[in-house]
């Protein structure tokens, strides 16, 4: 199905976490002083959450801890004529796991002094594009 904007193809929840499983890069998105904020993060999916580091001190730490967030990975050819992209939406919470077990599966640099925040997927869309010559 192409989606609302005319282009793309419209994925399901299963083709959409099997994409996120093949990034390692993604932007949160979170409310800091009030405002909308966008921050890179590594991350890894485990089960049907999205999980990654964060310092304990910073403003992502305070402001998607607790909080509902949104989350976007993608990925794109060099010249933008095919790619995909899903974004999910979910309560980030704090890792109720142990760190160790999950410093393997969060392709982070430096540990110390991060805390593991883990988005569950309430809802999730994605895309696939495909952009051929008329």
């Amino acid at each position: 199905m192409v989606d609302d904007v005319g282009f793309g193809l419209l994925l399901d929840r299963q083709q959409c976490l099997a994409l996120l499983r093949t990034a390692s890069l993604g932007r949160v998105i979170f409310t800091h002083r009030a405002m909308p904020a966008v921050r890179p993060v590594r991350f890894s999916v485990v089960d049907d959450a999205v999980v990654f580091a964060v310092p304990t001190g910073s403003p992502l730490y305070a402001g998607a801890r607790d909080a509902v967030v949104a989350f976007e990975a993608d990925d794109f050819a060099a010249d933008f004529g095919a790619g995909w992209y899903v974004s999910l939406l979910g309560r980030a919470t704090e890792s109720t796991a142990g760190d160790a077990g999950l410093a393997c599966l969060c392709p982070c640099p430096a540990l110390t002094g991060r805390r593991f925040l883990r988005i569950p997927v309430e809802a999730i869309s994605g895309h696939r594009i495909s952009c051929h010559a008329e």
